[in-house]
């Protein structure tokens, strides 16, 4: 029975969860740190599953030193934590799951490495294992709570204002949607995102051998925040930062590997158009990437260079969050072709694609959905309506199968 707590956030993860507890040997549960993995199972588990955290030196080294006796000294149903620092324990899991095979819901394992630990996992819970992804709090899951403050709402007098509902958003925009954040508001944003960063580099960085210079890597953490939602090239960035292509090619597959970006690559079809190949970069989550580009303040986050950006990744982390939070791996592109026309954000959904513009104007026009309008001629029936998501506040129509989305009602 899940277990109760007034600061706790319901995830929309919770029924897939159980589901997998429920028919499954072993799930495991990957994410970035912090994102609420240990919160969510002790909430719904810890009535009955034991817990243990592998992270401290002392039980990784019970663990590895003497698998199977660890295993006997905490037996199922068990919580694993942070497994990824002792990945050897797998194969003896997976001999105690072969022995009750018909028994669900035994081992519960949690990582914030997918690259390690996709590899143990396939060589050693194949079949055995359901895996889940638990990325930081949807706006969904944020404004679903008792007594949510929503961004229109205003706690000064006088209500909402376009002001007051504008600052609101950005508010957002700079703390981000780690559960800590949200869950407590007298949170110093700016303390809270460099200790996260700097925890990150010494826990999870270090730990992976493509990485030596860890003032070098934050370094290169800041130069990509600042290409957010561009056409990555990794050549420019190689030598800003006087390091080789190689290298930054490896640093991203780490940045990827721990869930600290997603890197959204292009739609391709045939339909007679030659597209642009290279892909775009996205921060996991909007705070983090307002915090790396030196960003403290809504009116000048929303007014200043990065305005867009910054949208466009809440935008399309949004959708990232709410589909991979049904258990599904989001099937999400963007589409460019080398005439310079582009839809920043493409869904495809049981064949179909749904394409998405995002724009900063609070006042959408018909001639901003040109892009989309291109887009479902070239693909016809398989392109879905699409939708212009903006910062404002009307919902209106812009034309044949095109519909201006407030970013509130996203």
């Amino acid at each position: 029975m899940p277990t109760s707590s007034d600061n706790y956030i319901t995830r929309s993860l919770e029924p897939v969860l159980e589901r997998a507890v429920a028919e499954f040997p072993a799930v495991v549960l990957t994410g970035p740190r912090q994102s609420g993995k240990t919160t969510l199972l002790k909430h719904l588990f810890g009535g009955v599953h034991g817990y243990v955290s592998l992270e401290p030196p002392d039980v990784r080294a019970a663990a590895t030193e003497d698998p199977r006796g660890f295993l006997k000294a905490y037996p199922p149903p068990v919580i694993f934590d942070e497994v990824q620092y002792a990945p050897d324990l797998l194969p003896y899991v997976k001999e105690r799951i072969d022995a009750h095979r018909n028994q669900s819901g035994q081992y519960v394992l949690t990582g914030s490495q997918n690259l390690l630990l996709a590899e143990r996992i396939s060589e050693s819970l194949a079949g055995r294992a359901a895996i889940l992804r638990l990325l930081p709090l949807s706006r969904r899951e944020v404004f679903a709570r008792p007594h949510a403050l929503l961004p229109w709402e205003s706690t000064e007098r006088g209500g909402r204002t376009a002001k007051t509902a504008h600052r609101e958003v950005w508010n957002e925009f700079l703390r981000g949607y780690y559960p800590e954040l949200v869950a407590d508001r007298g949170r110093d944003t700016g303390l809270w995102h460099s200790a996260y960063v700097q925890t990150y580099l010494e826990r999870d960085v270090r730990s992976l051998r493509q990485v030596g210079d860890l003032s070098q890597f934050q370094s290169f953490l800041r130069a990509l925040a600042a290409r957010t939602a561009q056409l990555l090239s990794l050549s420019d960035l190689a030598r800003d930062l006087g390091v080789a292509v190689n290298t930054v090619k490896a640093w991203i597959s780490v940045l990827e590997a721990t869930y600290q970006i997603v890197v959204l690559r292009p739609y391709f079809a045939n339909v007679g158009k030659r597209v642009v190949k290279t892909p775009k970069v996205y921060f996991t989550d909007v705070g983090t990437l307002s915090y790396l580009t030196g960003l403290k303040d809504p009116d000048h986050a929303a007014a200043g260079p990065l305005a867009g950006a910054i949208l466009e990744t809440a935008v399309l982390m949004e959708i990232v969050k709410v589909v991979t939070h049904r258990g599904f791996d989001p099937q999400v592109y963007f589409w460019r072709t080398s005439a310079g026309r582009e839809v920043d954000i493409v869904v495809e959904m049981e064949g179909k694609l749904l394409p998405i513009e995002v724009k900063l104007s609070s006042t959408p026009r018909p001639a901003m959905a040109s892009s989309i309008k291109v887009f479902q001629g070239d693909f016809g029936e398989r392109s879905m309506s699409g939708y212009l998501i903006h910062p404002g506040d009307l919902r209106l129509p812009i034309g044949q199968e095109v519909t201006a989305l407030p970013f509130a009602e996203l």
